[in-house]
């Protein structure tokens, strides 16, 4: 049986999320916008999971937009600050996901914006004091900084980056979409205006998010046609999508300190074998400090093998599937590992964990590593 540890690029569907979708694509088939029965019924089903999640949030229902997931969200979010809030300037760092970066890139080749890019050191840690300065001179500005990073883990302080937004009369829009599910969200407490989720991310269905939007603030639609969504988002509602979302998340959220502590403890386990087997080993980012990191998350730079994929390719071959980076970019070289000027010299390898893993698939995993490379050197 393969070994899966790409978890950051997707989870496998909880069998309890598959068995509370399953109705909902066989019985529960009406249309949310239809006035009869079945389409009463099916409102009321994402009426009651847009509550759901909304309390598992600590926000209002209202506050709670249904999308495609994670890239819809992003790209609605920051669209709304520039057409409806009319944001000139946005705050971001070299380290967002392509769904943030390529929309800024587009916008600011319109010349409808202009971008400032927070500094970091060398491990991709954000220098605060450099965003205040940025802050000052652009007060009202539209604040885009992700809170974990889906390459190096990297976690950023959202609740004080919140703050100085508040205090600047900045707009803050943070992607969750690697810690939605494995940590608690307090919206009330967080001072956020958009947030954007993808059920996948913590073992939901592909092809489903939300974006949380702060009362008050105003909403562009991005898609436009039918009234769904209180008008903001065209298009008949994916209902089965929407109840394994809102499913995953309550399982999540039931059993999250749990699943934390056995993730982490298999993130430790993985980089304390490595260290004591594998000379040259180097860990990028941030992502071997315990509480700099998402425990989801190990991105390692190993000792190349010299082969045109590299570890990727070897480890594919022994049955485990891991990644170089984003699934987004497969392919291409990584903007995360470019910007903290990773070592080239390595195999950079990004390890994923989730609730499913063991620690007996880590130790068959440095097993494998240590076949590979007794097998080159003989």
């Amino acid at each position: 049986m393969r070994i899966y540890l790409d978890n950051a690029a997707t989870t496998p569907i909880d069998t309890e999320v598959f068995n509370a979708m399953t109705p909902y694509l066989l019985n529960h088939f009406g249309n949310p916008s239809s006035l009869h029965q079945q389409g009463r019924e099916a409102r009321k089903a994402i009426e009651d999971c847009r509550a759901n999640i909304a309390d598992l949030l600590n926000a209002s229902p209202q506050e709670i937009i249904f999308t495609s997931g994670g890239t819809e969200a992003d790209n609605t979010a920051i669209f709304s600050a520039v057409y409806s809030e009319g944001v000139k300037h946005v705050i971001t760092t070299r380290f967002e996901h392509h769904a943030v970066l390529h929309t800024l890139e587009a916008l600011h080749a319109k010349g409808i914006i202009t971008v400032s890019f927070i500094k970091h050191d060398d491990k991709g840690v954000l220098d605060i004091a450099h965003l205040v300065e940025l802050l000052q001179v652009s007060p009202r500005s539209l604040v885009s900084v992700m809170h974990a990073n889906n390459e190096i883990g990297n976690l950023n302080d959202i609740e004080v980056i919140g703050e100085l937004c508040e205090r600047y009369n900045a707009l803050f829009h943070t992607d969750t979409v690697q810690t939605m599910g494995h940590y608690r969200h307090d919206l009330q407490k967080l001072k956020i205006h958009f947030l954007a989720a993808s059920a996948h991310k913590f073992h939901g269905p592909k092809g489903v998010g939300f974006l949380f939007c702060r009362k008050g603030v105003k909403l562009s639609q991005l898609i436009h046609g039918g009234g769904q969504e209180g008008r903001l988002r065209a298009g008949t509602e994916n209902i089965h999508g929407i109840i394994g979302l809102t499913k995953a998340l309550q399982i999540a959220y039931k059993n999250i300190n749990q699943h934390q502590q056995h993730i982490q403890s298999l993130k430790t386990y993985m980089i304390e074998r490595l260290m004591s087997e594998v000379p040259g080993v180097i860990f990028n980012g941030n992502s071997a400090n315990i509480n700099g990191s998402l425990y989801t998350v190990l991105n390692v730079g190993l000792p190349s093998v010299g082969y045109s994929r590299g570890l990727l390719e070897c480890f594919d071959e022994h049955g485990i599937s891991v990644s170089g980076g984003s699934a987004c970019s497969a392919g291409a070289a990584s903007h995360v590992l470019q910007a903290i000027a990773t070592d080239v010299t390595k195999d950079n390898i990004r390890f994923s964990f989730s609730k499913l893993n063991t620690r007996a698939e880590i130790d068959q995993v440095i097993d494998a590593l240590n076949n590979i490379y007794q097998t080159i050197a003989a």
